[in-house]
């Protein structure tokens, strides 16, 4: 590794739900630095939530990212000429992003409703273990589990 390790940047928890992981969203969702536009979508996103599920929005996207969160992945490393698919753990801030990455290609996959909309879906789906994005995460599970014997590559 070159040069220094980049130094991590605290961010501001979202004003309205005053929640780190909400803001770090927002961010995921912002297109072109407009972060007001995707701040309008979470939470018109969180009041269809609220309206659909009546209970917090808040836990409901929490337990909608808890479920899609991978616990194993597959790296690729050469041994001896060959490529294996070595199983590891997935580190926290790595699940988080993987997470909140599956759950909006997800939503964007979706055609013909508001972004609002679709998101909210898709976390509802999610915060009850089904939907594309807990696919996309049974799918990265299982190429790890199918891959465990050589797991004693992994350093």
């Amino acid at each position: 590794m070159r040069g220094k390790q980049a130094v991590r940047r605290q961010i501001t928890p979202d004003p309205k739900f005053n929640n780190e992981n909400v803001a770090r969203f927002t961010n995921l969702i912002m297109h072109d630095g407009k972060k007001s536009t995707a701040m309008r979508v979470i939470y018109d996103c969180f009041d269809i939530m609220e309206k659909k599920t009546s209970s917090s929005p808040v836990e409901t996207f929490e337990n909608a990212l808890k479920n899609v969160m991978p616990t194993l992945e597959v790296k690729s490393k050469r041994v001896g000429g060959a490529n294996y698919q070595v199983p590891m753990p997935v580190r926290g801030e790595r699940r988080f992003m993987l997470a909140a990455r599956w759950i909006l290609i997800a939503t964007r996959a979706k055609k013909g409703r508001p972004m609002a909309q679709k998101l909210a879906d898709e976390l509802i789906a999610a915060s009850k273990n089904e939907g594309d994005a807990v696919k996309k995460k049974a799918d990265v599970q299982r190429m790890a589990e199918a891959n465990r014997a050589f797991a004693h590559f992994a350093r």
